[in-house]
């Protein structure tokens, strides 16, 4: 596999970089973005995944985040996929909640989506064994994390691999996506109308199945416009009682980066707590 370094950039000491590969499971070119921290008396080097919500790339997080800091100081990599397949040769929709840009991290079985529409697959089998080559002194622990949409796919991907993942957080995510507008429309087409399929990729009917689940972070902020309709966690803490998750509300904060740049330390430490 060929994976070409397309830009990188010192930051606390570490580097920002992104990459370009082909990806034989989506079919497509993709890029990535991947910070390391500086390499310190061969200090083994956690790993912790970021995944950006609807209509993001992985600069979002790279450019807007304010994580790097943080990152260094625990000695995290931390590795930022893109949102979706890409390209033009790659199904789309006019909408923004659909198609390129808004992947939502499932294994798509529906026309015209099952040929490239395949994130999961993507994020825990092909891209980790790029990643994992990229990153010196790899301890081989690993946490995951992500916002809205990609709050969503870090507690599903989080919750189908407990064995995997130390921690998992989440800002604003798509917590009962089988049940809100969003994720309505987005498990029709790339799943069908069977509304069975759709639990194995809804966090809140993962985690009320999941005998053990890792412990789990998330932020909500209160001004967040989305709450209300696509947001809500009444369903999902209430089949998570008896699970490690924390379940916190950022008074006066929104969907923006903004509240993801105020409460990134938190977070971090949270990860960096459960990797040790």
């Amino acid at each position: 596999m060929t994976t070409i370094l397309i830009e990188t950039h010192k930051v606390f000491e570490g580097e920002q970089r992104k990459y370009r590969h082909y990806s034989e499971t989506l079919d497509c070119d993709m890029v990535f973005s991947l910070f390391l921290p500086k390499q310190m008396d061969n200090m083994l080097t956690d790993l912790v995944w970021w995944l950006s919500g609807l209509t993001c790339t992985d600069d979002n997080f790279s450019q807007k985040g304010a994580f790097q800091k943080y990152a260094s100081h625990h000695q995290l990599a931390v590795v930022m996929p893109d949102t979706s397949p890409r390209g033009t040769n790659v199904a789309d929709d006019e909408n923004w909640d659909l198609g390129q840009g808004a992947g939502f991290y499932l294994n798509a079985t529906q026309e015209p989506w099952a040929k490239n529409y395949r994130m999961y697959d993507y994020l825990t089998k092909e891209l980790p064994e790029l990643v994992y080559t990229l990153i010196p002194n790899f301890s081989g622990k690993e946490s995951i994390m992500g916002h809205s949409m990609g709050g969503h796919g870090a507690l599903v991907i989080g919750l189908k691999n407990p064995e995997r993942y130390r921690s998992i957080s989440a800002f604003a995510p798509i917590l009962n996506p089988s049940q809100v507008p969003w994720g309505k429309k987005a498990f029709t087409a790339y799943l069908g109308s069977d509304e069975k399929a759709w639990a194995a990729w809804d966090a809140t009917s993962l985690i009320a199945e999941t005998a053990i689940a890792p412990s789990i972070l998330i932020s909500q902020g209160t001004a967040d416009a989305f709450y209300e309709v696509q947001l809500n966690e009444e369903a999902f803490l209430q089949v998570a009682d008896g699970k490690k998750v924390n379940y916190e509300k950022l008074v006066g904060y929104d969907h923006s980066y903004f509240t993801i740049a105020s409460f990134i330390e938190e977070h971090l430490q949270f990860h960096k707590d459960y990797l040790k």
